[in-house]
C-alpha cells in the first residue's frame, strides 16, 4: 500500500466507514496519517484504585468481580455495570447502550481501564471508560493516547486503530524536506515525527514531533511567498513617475491634514509604482484610519501620468460610497471618474449607457474607476491600467483578484486594503508575498468611541439612552450573532430581536432587518434605506461588518457579544463614530461568570485594533479569531502556533537559505508538497 491508497482498501472496517471518513476530509491513507490528534490523554502510570483522584484521568488494572446489564428506568437506556477490584479496593464501571460488553467480558477477566474518574469521595466510578484485556499481574500503563476530532458514526478509538494499521502498511514515509534543512534545524525525520504525533513514547518525543510538523507548515508557507515574490520580479508593470508638484497640490487641497503614517504609506506605494516590476502591497489600517485617501493619492499620481486606476469594492453600497468620496475629493480636477456596478454605469456623476461606458474604459478615457465584481465581467477591458486597488481584500477570492489583473494589457501594480488588524506574527505568514504598509494613527479630529459592557439589569437604561439619541436625530445599529432563535445556544437572534424592538420597545420608530439569507438586492436596499435615514434602527447579523459609512449612526449595540472575536467586535464598533457626534458601543452579555467577559472588558478599555488582535490571537487562536476569513491558512496550520515568533523566524530563514542555494526543480517531492499546500492568499 502507498499514501495514495484509498482508505476503503485498508480493511473491511475501513471500507464500511469510508463514507463517514469522507466527511472528515479523509479519503486516502495519506489523509488519514496526516489527520492529527487534537489532544492526548496521558496514562503514563497506573494508579491503585484506593488512590484514584475524583475528576481526573487515571488508569488502573484490576479483576472483574461482577458484570451485568440492566435498563435505566429514568433514561430508558441499557446500562452495563461492572465492579473492578485490585489489591487496594474496588470501583464501579458503567457503560451506556453497549450491552454487548457484558457478553465479551466475564467475572475473573483482568482489565486495563482508563478514563475520567467520576463521582465523589464516597462513590467513585468510571463512566464509559476505555478498556482492554490485560495479562494478570501486568503492570504496564497504556501510555500517552491520542484523541482525534471525530464525526457521527466514527469514534476517536476507530480512527486511532486505523491510523496504527495504516502506519504498518505504508512503510517509511518519504521526507520531502532536503536533508540539509532537516539536519541544520535539528528536526526529526518526517517518518518518525508522524508516528510519534499519533503514538508518542514520551512527552519529549511528542514535543519534538510537534516541532518538526509545525516547522513543515511554516516553511512551506514561507517558501510559497518567496517563490511568488520571485515570479513577480520577472514580470513587467508600468513604471509610473512621481509627479511631486501635482501630488503636493492635491494633498494641500484636502480639507484635513494627513497623519504621519498616511504620508509614509502613500510614499511607499508611489515609490513601488516607480519600478517596472509589479507592486504587490497590503495597506492595513484600523477602522477609520484613512486608507482610502492614501490609495487615492496613488491613483491621482497615476492619472497625472496618463494611466488608469481601478478600485474594486465588495458591495454596491461600498462602491457608491467610495465613488462619491472620490468625486468630492477630486472636485475641480480634469480627470474622468467612473462607477461600474450591476445596476449603474456613471462617469463624472452622469449616468451613461453600458456600451458607451465600456468603450471609454477600454480607450483609457476614464482615469479612475470604482466598481464591484462588475469590473471583472466579460467585455470590460482597460488599455492603460497601472494600478488595481481591492478594498476589504479578504472578501474577494484569489480568482477574482486575478481576473481584475488580467483585464489589463500590461500587468498592473496591486494594492490591497484591509481594515482587519492582524498581528505581526500572522502577517509574516498570511501576507508573506505582500509588502506591508501600516496606518496605526487615527485622524486628529476622530472622537474615541465610548465602549461599555452592559449587564442585563441595565438593559432598560440602555434603551432609554438609545431613545434619546434617536430623538436627537441619530441612528442605531443592533448586531446579533444568530439569524434564528436557538434554545441550545441561549443567545438572542436577529429575527426575534427585530420583532421585539419593532413591536414592543420602539413601536413608533422605523426598524430594519438585515441578515445573510436576504438576496443581495434586498441587502443593498435595506442598507441604502439606513444610509438615507429612512430607518432609525438597523437590526443585523455580522453582514454590517464591512465598511459602509453611516455618519449619522452613533450607537452600536451588540447582543451576545461574548460570541464574537475581538477583531470582529472592533470592526462593528468602527461602524459608528464616523462624524462629529460622540458615539457609543454597548456590549451585552448574559454570561458575566464567563472568562469571555474579561475579553469584553479589554475591548472596552482599548481602542487600538492591533493590540486587540494580538490579545485575541494569544487567547483564542487564529481559527476562532479570524474564522473563515483566513480559512485556508487556519486549516493548513494544524501544528504551528502563530504566537511562536521564533519558530516563524526560523522557518523564514530556512526558506530564504533554500531559495538562495537550491533550485526547486531538484526537489520534486518538495515542489509537489508546495502545490498541495498552496494557501498563501495570492495562490489557489
Amino acid at each position: 500500500m502507498t499514501l495514495k491508497t484509498k482508505i476503503s482498501e485498508l480493511n473491511l472496517s475501513a471500507k464500511k466507514l469510508a463514507g463517514k471518513f469522507k466527511k472528515l476530509g479523509i479519503e486516502t491513507l495519506e489523509d488519514l496519517i496526516f489527520y492529527y490528534p487534537f489532544r492526548y490523554e496521558d496514562y503514563g502510570h497506573l494508579s491503585n484504585i484506593a488512590d484514584l483522584p475524583v475528576g481526573q484521568e487515571a488508569a488502573v488494572i484490576g479483576k472483574i468481580e461482577l458484570i451485568a446489564n440492566r435498563r435505566s428506568l429514568r433514561q430508558r437506556k441499557f446500562l452495563t455495570e461492572a465492579v473492578l477490584t485490585d489489591s487496594t479496593g474496588s470501583i464501579k464501571i458503567m457503560w451506556f447502550n453497549q450491552p454487548w460488553i457484558s457478553k465479551s467480558l466475564k467475572p475473573g477477566d483482568v482489565l486495563r481501564v482508563y478514563g475520567k474518574v467520576a463521582g465523589d469521595d464516597f462513590n467513585l466510578y468510571f463512566n464509559s471508560p476505555n478498556y482492554e484485556r490485560a495479562i494478570s499481574g501486568s503492570g504496564k500503563a497504556p501510555g500517552i493516547l491520542p484523541v482525534y476530532p471525530s464525526t457521527a458514526g466514527v469514534t476517536s478509538k476507530q480512527i486511532s486503530y486505523l491510523v496504527k494499521l495504516a502506519l504498518t502498511q505504508i512503510g517509511k514515509i518519504e521526507d520531502f524536506l532536503p536533508a540539509g534543512i532537516v539536519a541544520g534545524n535539528n528536526l526529526s525525520e518526517l517518518d518518525l515525527a508522524v508516528r510519534e504525533i499519533h503514538f508518542p513514547n514520551s512527552t519529549d518525543s511528542l514535543k519534538k514531533a510537534r516541532g518538526r510538523l509545525a516547522f513543515d507548515e511554516l516553511f512551506l508557507l514561507q517558501l510559497q511567498s518567496l517563490l511568488l515574490r520571485q515570479e513577480l520580479k520577472s514580470l513587467k508593470a508600468p513604471a509610473v513617475d512621481f509627479n511631486e508638484t501635482g501630488v503636493k497640490n492635491f494633498v494641500n487641497s484636502l480639507s484635513f491634514d494627513l497623519t504621519g503614517q498616511q504620508k509614509k504609506s502613500a510614499w511607499e506605494i508611489i515609490r513601488d509604482m516607480q519600478k517596472s516590476e509589479p507592486m504587490n502591497r497590503l495597506l492595513e489600517g484600523d477602522v477609520g484610519s484613512g486608507k482610502t485617501v492614501v490609495a487615492l493619492i496613488a491613483m491621482y499620481n497615476a492619472a497625472l501620468n496618463g494611466w488608469q486606476s481601478v478600485m474594486m469594492a465588495p458591495t454596491e453600497i461600498l462602491a457608491n460610497q467610495h465613488y462619491k468620496n472620490i468625486l468630492k475629493l477630486l472636485g475641480g480636477s480634469p480627470f474622468s471618474i467612473g462607477l461600474s456596478t450591476r445596476t449603474q454605469k456613471i462617469i463624472n456623476g452622469q449616468e451613461v449607457g453600458k456600451v458607451d461606458w465600456l468603450e471609454k474604459c477600454q480607450l483609457g478615457e476614464i482615469n479612475i474607476i470604482v466598481g464591484t465584481h462588475a469590473l471583472i465581467q466579460d467585455g470590460v477591458n482597460f488599455s492603460k491600467l497601472a494600478l488595481a486597488v481591492v478594498d476589504e481584500q479578504h472578501r474577494f477570492g484569489v480568482k477574482q483578484r486575478q481576473a481584475l489583473k488580467e483585464k489589463a494589457e500590461t500587468i498592473p501594480h496591486f494594492l490591497a486594503l484591509s481594515a482587519t488588524p492582524i498581528p505581526r506574527t500572522m502577517a509574516l505568514i498570511v501576507y508573506g508575498d505582500l509588502d506591508l504598509s501600516l496606518i496605526k494613527e487615527m485622524p486628529a479630529d476622530r472622537k474615541k468611541i465610548i465602549t461599555k459592557v452592559v449587564e442585563h439589569h441595565h438593559r432598560e437604561a440602555a434603551y432609554e439612552f438609545i431613545k434619546k439619541q434617536i430623538e436627537a436625530g441619530r441612528q442605531i445599529f443592533v448586531v446579533c450573532p444568530l439569524i434564528d432563535p436557538s434554545d441550545k445556544l441561549g443567545v438572542r437572534s436577529v429575527t426575534e430581536e427585530f420583532k421585539r424592538l419593532d413591536q414592543e420597545i420602539f413601536p413608533h420608530l422605523a426598524v430594519g432587518l438585515l441578515h445573510g439569507r436576504l438576496k443581495p438586492a434586498e441587502k443593498e436596499e435595506m442598507m441604502q434605506k439606513f444610509v438615507n435615514n429612512e430607518i432609525k434602527i438597523l437590526v443585523a447579523t455580522a453582514v454590517v461588518e464591512v465598511g459602509v459609512d453611516v455618519p449619522n449612526a452613533t450607537v452600536m449595540m451588540i447582543e451576545g457579544a461574548e460570541r464574537f472575536g475581538l477583531a470582529q467586535l472592533h470592526q462593528f464598533r468602527g461602524r459608528v463614530g464616523r462624524a462629529e457626534y460622540q458615539s457609543y458601543c454597548f456590549l451585552f452579555s448574559d454570561k458575566f461568570d464567563s472568562p469571555a467577559v474579561e475579553r469584553l472588558n479589554f475591548l472596552a478599555s482599548c481602542s487600538d485594533g492591533f493590540k486587540l488582535a494580538e490579545y485575541d490571537l494569544q487567547l483564542r487562536g487564529a481559527g476562532s479569531v479570524y474564522g473563515t476569513e483566513q480559512s485556508g491558512l487556519v486549516n493548513s496550520l494544524k501544528m504551528a502556533d502563530l504566537n511562536d515568533i521564533e519558530m516563524i523566524k526560523t522557518a523564514k530563514e530556512a526558506a530564504n537559505r533554500f531559495i538562495e542555494s537550491f533550485s526547486l526543480a531538484k526537489f520534486p517531492n518538495l515542489f509537489q508538497k508546495i502545490k498541495e499546500k498552496a494557501v498563501v492568499h495570492s495562490l489557489e
